[in-house]
């Protein structure tokens, strides 16, 4: 398989393991929308880490499988092709990309769908389609600019180039930046102390960012506003307020 779901002590690692850039050709992008599906599913993944191995995240797209399609074969794949990306997108959990190597077209699109990015610090990141008289076509024209800003994002789109890790950091592309060795350990912490928080919380969270993001304030707000009241019927209100109230902040455990 070009992606797999390795679940251990709550988080879930999507792996991209398609040697030796792990390129995202169309079985690549079918299996990762079926697994980041799976992993909105299983209640024993409450964080996931994307994950392309020690050596790159993913390269991009497979350039030799596109330039056999045509105007109609990608008229067809497109939505597809979106889908993948946005199911890892809209996984109700906290999702950290876990950058090695080359992060590069569809690459950097994927990273762009996780919450929080940690990078190595030899770690190059671009979306180099316009060198190719193409624009990114798995998000990465809306994506992009609602992480950094649409003159940055625009700066990349148009010229191609690639960010080396600190520059990626400057501008907000990446979160964090780390000896490469420590890439993997670093998300998977980050992940791990996620995973043992309150899950429809997390969720509520992430879902009240995200719509807010993308639609005005008043509609934004009544999400907020819906999610905040919701919880106050969860078990998990109930355990980080009695908690707090007969120990202090920061030490319910919740389930």
């Amino acid at each position: 398989m070009t992606v797999n779901l390795e679940v251990a002590e709550g988080v879930g690692t999507l792996r991209l393991d398609r040697p030796p850039m792990n390129a995202l050709d169309v079985a690549t992008q079918d299996r990762l929308k079926e697994l980041a599906e799976e992993a909105t599913r299983r209640d024993d993944v409450r964080a996931v880490v994307i994950y392309g191995g020690e050596r790159v995240f993913a390269a991009g797209a497979d350039i030799k499988e596109m330039q056999d399609m045509d105007h109609t074969a990608m008229v067809l794949r497109s939505r597809a092709l979106q889908d993948s990306f946005t199911a890892v997108a809209r996984i109700p959990k906290p999702v950290v990309a876990a950058i090695t190597g080359y992060a590069l077209g569809g690459g950097c699109e994927l990273a762009l769908c996780a919450d929080y990015r940690i990078a190595a610090d030899n770690a190059k990141l671009g979306q180099p389609e316009i060198l190719l008289g193409l624009i990114p076509g798995a998000g990465g024209t809306q994506r992009l600019p609602r992480l950094i800003g649409p003159s940055k994002a625009k700066d990349l789109i148009f010229t191609g180039r690639q960010v080396k890790a600190a520059e990626a950091l400057a501008i907000g592309l990446v979160d964090r930046v780390v000896p490469a060795a420590e890439v993997y350990e670093q998300a998977h912490a980050w992940a791990a102390r996620l995973a043992q928080g309150p899950a429809i919380a997390l969720r509520a969270a992430k879902e009240s960012v995200d719509t807010g993001l993308e639609t005005d304030i008043d509609t934004g707000l009544a999400v907020e506003r819906n999610w905040f009241a919701g919880l106050f019927a969860t078990e998990d209100r109930e355990r980080g307020m009695r908690s707090f109230v007969e120990e202090g902040p920061g030490k319910a455990k919740f389930l």
